[in-house]
């Protein structure tokens, strides 16, 4: 960049995808937090209603896989409703913590409520954050757990390396998202399926765009090899993942070194 060349113009010309439209990169936030400030009141209908229920499962098992015991520190990024915070409370107990993050008032809102509702309070607490910049000290997690939010991130790789830093040495994260089906005939039924979403969108919300969206970014995330190189270019090691129905879903799990500083 030249000296008299104002840097906003530099960032005003490069693009990200918004779903299949490509949109400048400092609108992406604005955009995405549109979609869901729109749909938060409503999200765990609609949770239930794409999955016919089974999102409740894969949630199982990617706690499950999470290791959290208890007195750890865990960090629901992207937490939204909090479905995660619930399961990671009872199991981190009265001397561990959960921190519920999530970019969007509405959905950290809705997750506040619910879980103040069901009377988990003691070891919760939350944070409006940015998963590119996260405003945690470094090494500050056991467990950093990210579902269904990487997609919707502007820049993935910022994200990852953020979250590396903040994770402990020898923590892990996780990265629950929508993936790519190992098999052509489940890839054409589930892109299929998908497209009923917007319609069902505005029968219970309203709002077609935001599932049109949402559909248009599953398709549009990396793949399970692509990702699992992302995060290993952030730092993490013994990265792997865990197909799930078939690879519509994907369970990604990473390490910081026991001997990272």
């Amino acid at each position: 960049m030249s000296r008299d060349q104002d840097p906003k113009s530099e960032n005003s010309s490069r693009t990200t995808h918004f779903g299949y439209e490509q949109i400048p990169v400092e609108d992406k936030v604005r955009r995405v937090g549109q979609v869901f400030h729109s749909v938060a009141s409503k999200y765990d209908v609609m949770n239930d209603l794409m999955s016919l229920g089974t999102h409740r499962l894969i949630k199982r098992f990617t706690v499950e896989l999470s290791g959290i015991r208890p007195g750890q520190r865990v960090l629901d990024l992207a937490g939204g409703t909090g479905d995660f915070t619930m399961r990671f409370s009872s199991l981190v107990g009265a001397s561990g913590q959960v921190v519920l993050a999530d970019i969007n008032a509405s959905m950290l809102q809705v997750g506040r409520d619910r879980l103040i509702d069901k009377g988990i309070t003691q070891n919760v607490s939350y944070a409006q954050v940015n998963a590119e910049c996260l405003p945690f000290a470094d090494n500050s997690f056991d467990c950093i757990c990210i579902a269904y939010g990487l997609r919707n991130v502007t820049d993935k790789d910022a994200a990852l390396r953020s979250m590396y830093a903040t994770l402990k040495p020898g923590g892990r994260a996780l990265v629950l998202e929508f993936s790519k089906p190992r098999h052509e005939l489940l890839g054409k039924a589930y892109d299929g399926y998908s497209t009923l979403w917007p319609i069902v969108g505005k029968l219970v919300t309203g709002d077609a765009d935001s599932y049109r969206y949402l559909v248009e970014s599953i398709r549009m995330h990396p793949d399970q090899e692509t990702l699992k190189g992302m995060m290993e270019n952030a730092g993490f090691s013994d990265c792997r993942y865990h197909d799930v129905m078939g690879g519509i879903c994907a369970i990604h799990i990473g390490y910081k070194a026991a001997s990272a500083a």
